[in-house]
């Protein structure tokens, strides 16, 4: 039984290279994915590790308790500190370390990285080890900087230049005096590291005379926990906490783990869904296979051959099947895992070098994946041809379905349609994050469901094309009649393609959407016509509500200001805004009361007011940072939203109690509306400063959209695989059918229908079996995007179901050129069957 079944796998190379092509895409995709996962995390960890080279202990004050959160105020690092660490009888020396956000603008005048990635930091005396400097010499004074290599490449800085810059709020124009290059996380990821000399740095940062961390170098022949024990002897246990180098490290490999684990199994699903769709052409292969050899299979039978051997015929070809698409698609991964690495680079994501990485695991992962996958998929099919009686094998080469199987098969879908259908909306009435779970294992079943159903789907559905179908005379009649004759067979093909447009469509749905209610909730909360804000997050000096006052065109104009407080024991964050403005820049819709800010009159939004039992009328004493009180009434109550929410006091009120005031942005209004020249306006009036940003409603929207978009290509790229793989199962199925169907065919010939007709007749039943999928595809993707609609709707107020008919269009169109490109190679080989021949096959 081995050698017969090896002799059919070769017998049949061409008939399985189709086979062997969609395990293969699906094991290449999981195979490169863990190449490239495992090469970026393993370059990331090996990076990491280098920029620790320098320290063997750090010395900190982030001190925390047992269950591992910060407790009470950092105390500081001092000069005693770091003159006490250096004197440890194991310690070569030690470094003072300041850090802190540094924005650079390049040649045009625009922010260099994202806000979070532009740091600035120290530079230690004359020569850093940190830091190697590869051109010019060290910063001294206020005038000067050095800038990473990667920063001085990307913008054409060098020794000499000079830079605008900002930290907090005033632009500054230092001078270029070196250029460095370092191991920094930051600046691989397309980041800035910004350097002054540390007396510099102590003072931009704020941090006259005290180190955010003292990073100590251990002499030769100190181990790091011999260097650690001195330390923790000689420094105040109750002031600073001591960690080595290697712990940083571990520590830092660990966190990269974790990060890149996201992105690893976010692209393992779609490796799922790619090896989901290939099961479907695996069975169906086998399943025709199967039944094209059905009186051979019977013969084996009544010579002797057992139903178990008949099995194991099928599953020995699937195993060899298997084994080659994992080999093949093993090396294809690892080369897809190299060419991520480069996409990666020539989108400007900058990756530390290091060696491509091909672990044991993925070796192994790769050849279970597709070695499994196909003998599971072809295991049904060897299991129904070991059924049949030899008798009845023998009498005909197509065994139908019994009426039975089919009632069976239709009730047994139905019912999984249902109970995903059920699930799905009883997700939708359930809130946020607990119906996710519920609205997956829904969606799971209903697409299970319908993919049992999709035979008994094929015959109405189809139908409904005979119309058009007609317009193509013999041809249209013939492709309808063969796209239902099998509609097994029509269901596994046209359900490789419903399961990526289904994913496709309800992703587009929901992107759609949620662009809908972010520029919903920008216009509805926001009367200003801009917002200002630190493009890093973080809070703005009150001095930029100042500068912005006087700018050409300002009608009205507050600040967002944070301040802390103690209302019935418990904290609160205060807004504090400008009353007699407010109401211009903001607009919420009031639910009780008024919207007056003023006085001692506040106004609280709805989760704030529901949380304390608070209703328009309402008293409170507050008690601010210095410990002062006062008492307010709460003039209104308004719904709050991600934009706008909180306790909103006047800003005469709460800046009298604060020692160091911040302000989180700040709303404007122009009298010339949102324009180029107003915002012109306002970027001159702050210096044209690279660390703010000006904002009007639809840049606040389209920020928050780039992520969604960004996210939407990523998936439509991923889901081609799925349907590269729906493809390659219609060309599958319609090249085997068409070797089915090789008597057909020639007496279709011989009657006199011609080569282009022929070719007609299979384009035709391929567009037809592709469309029939992409409608089931998109009208299940409508609906899962109507059903995740509805759980966040419940979070985000302004969501509101936007239906993209134009790239639903498109992706109908897409599945139409999917039959028609599949339909090549069958309808010309279909075409060039000599007629006597056909006749003749058996």
């Amino acid at each position: 039984m081995f050698r017969t079944a090896l002799r059919n796998v070769l017998a049949h190379k061409a008939r399985l290279l189709m086979t062997v092509l969609a395990v293969m895409l699906g094991v290449a995709f999981v195979s490169g994915t863990l190449v490239f996962t495992n090469t970026i995390t393993d370059a990331l960890q090996n990076s990491s590790a280098k920029g620790f080279d320098q320290v063997d202990v750090a010395v900190t004050t982030e001190y925390q308790d047992a269950e591992g959160d910060k407790v009470g105020e950092a105390p500081e690092l001092t000069e005693a500190l770091l003159d006490d660490s250096a004197k440890v009888p194991g310690a070569a020396s030690a470094i003072g370390v300041v850090t802190g956000f540094t924005a650079v603008a390049d040649k045009d005048g625009d922010l260099i990285g994202d806000g979070w990635s532009t740091q600035g930091g120290n530079y230690w005396g004359e020569k850093d080890p940190r830091y190697p400097l590869v051109d010019g010499r060290a910063p001294k004074g206020e005038g000067e900087i050095i800038i990473d290599s990667k920063t001085a490449e990307r913008t054409g800085y060098g020794v000499g230049d000079t830079v605008r810059m900002s930290i907090d709020g005033p632009v500054l124009t230092p001078k270029v005096t070196g250029v460095f290059t370092t191991d920094d996380g930051n600046v691989a990821a397309g980041g800035t590291l910004t350097l002054f000399d540390t007396a510099t740095a102590q003072k931009v940062f704020g941090k006259t005379g005290t180190y955010d961390e003292i990073a100590v170098k251990a002499k030769a022949g100190v181990t790091q926990a011999a260097l650690k024990a001195q330390l923790d002897a000689a420094l105040p246990k109750d002031l600073v906490e001591t960690t080595t180098g290697e712990k940083l490290a571990d520590d830092q490999a660990e966190m990269i783990a974790s990060s890149m684990s996201g992105m690893k199994q976010g692209l393992l699903v779609f490796a799922g869904i790619a090896l989901f769709v290939g099961t479907f052409i695996i069975a169906n292969t086998f399943t025709m296979l199967v039944a094209q050899r059905t009186k051979e299979l019977a013969l084996m039978r009544a010579v002797g051959a057992s139903r178990r051997q008949v099995t194991r015929s099928v599953l020995i070809e699937a195993f060899v099947v298997g084994v080659v698409a994992a080999v093949t698609g093993l090396l294809a991964g690892i080369g897809i895992g190299a060419g991520m690495r480069s996409l990666m680079g020539s989108l400007g994501a900058v990756v530390p070098d290091g060696p491509l990485v091909v672990s044991p695991n993925t070796v192994v992962a790769a050849l279970a994946v597709g070695v499994l996958v196909t003998m599971l998929a072809a295991w049904l099919p060897g299991r129904r041809a070991a059924k049949i009686p030899p008798v009845a094998a023998m009498s005909s080469v197509h065994a139908t379905a019994t009426t039975k199987s089919l009632v069976l098969r239709n009730t047994l879908g139905a019912l999984f349609s249902a109970a995903g259908v059920a699930v799905v909306l009883a997700a939708t009435t359930m809130e946020g994050s607990d119906g996710q779970a519920p609205m997956g294992m829904g969606a799971v079943l209903l697409i299970i469901g319908v993919f049992i159903l999709t035979p008994l789907l094929s015959r109405p559905l189809i139908a409904a094309a005979a119309p058009v179908l007609r317009v193509f005379g013999v041809s249209g009649k013939l492709a309808r009649q063969n796209s239902v004759r099998n509609p097994r067979r029509t269901a596994a093909t046209a359900s490789a393609l419903m399961i990526g447009l289904t994913l496709i469509t309800g992703m587009t749905v929901m992107a759609g959407s949620l662009q809908k209610s972010i520029d919903k909730m920008a216009a509805a909360a926001i009367e200003a016509d801009y917002v200002v804000s630190m493009a890093n997050g973080n809070y703005l000096s009150p001095d930029v509500a100042e500068k912005l006052r006087e700018a050409d065109g300002v009608t009205a104009i507050s600040p967002l200001r944070n301040a802390e407080s103690r209302i019935g024991g418990q904290t609160e964050y205060l807004t504090g805004v400008d009353g007699s403005t407010i109401g211009e820049l903001a607009d919420v819709k009031v639910e009780q009361g008024a919207f007056r800010i003023g006085g001692t009159d506040v106004v609280v939004d709805t989760d704030t007011a529901e949380d304390h039992g608070w209703k328009a009328g309402s008293a409170l004493t507050v008690a601010y940072e210095d410990g002062k009180k006062q008492q307010l009434r709460i003039a209104g109550v308004y719904e709050g939203n991600d934009m706008i929410r909180g306790i909103m006091v006047d800003l005469a009120n709460v800046a009298p109690h604060q020692s160091d005031p911040v302000d989180m942005q700040v709303m404007v209004k122009m009298s010339d509306g949102a324009s180029a020249a107003s915002k012109d306006s306002l970027v001159k009036a702050l210096d044209t400063n690279p660390a703010i940003q000006v904002q009007d409603k639809q840049d606040i929207s389209n920020e928050v959209a780039k992520m969604f978009t960004l996210m939407l290509n990523m998936l439509y790229g991923l889901l081609a695989m799925a349907v590269i793989v729906a493809v390659l199962g219609v060309i599958n199925t319609l090249a085997m059918s068409v070797f089915e169907r090789s008597q057909e065919i020639g007496m279709l010939r011989a009657i006199g229908l011609d080569r282009k007709g022929i070719k007609r007749m299979v384009r035709l039943e391929s567009l037809v079996i592709s469309l029939f999928g992409g409608v089931l595809g998109i009208g299940l993707g409508v609906f899962f995007g109507w059903a995740a609609g509805q759980l966040m709707g419940t979070t985000i107020p302004t969501y509101e179901l936007v239906l993209p008919w134009a790239r639903m269009g498109v992706f109908l169109l897409l599945a139409a050129a999917v039959g028609v490109l599949a339909a090549l190679w069958p309808a010309r080989r279909a075409a060039r069957l000599n007629m006597l021949q056909a006749i003749k096959a058996e």
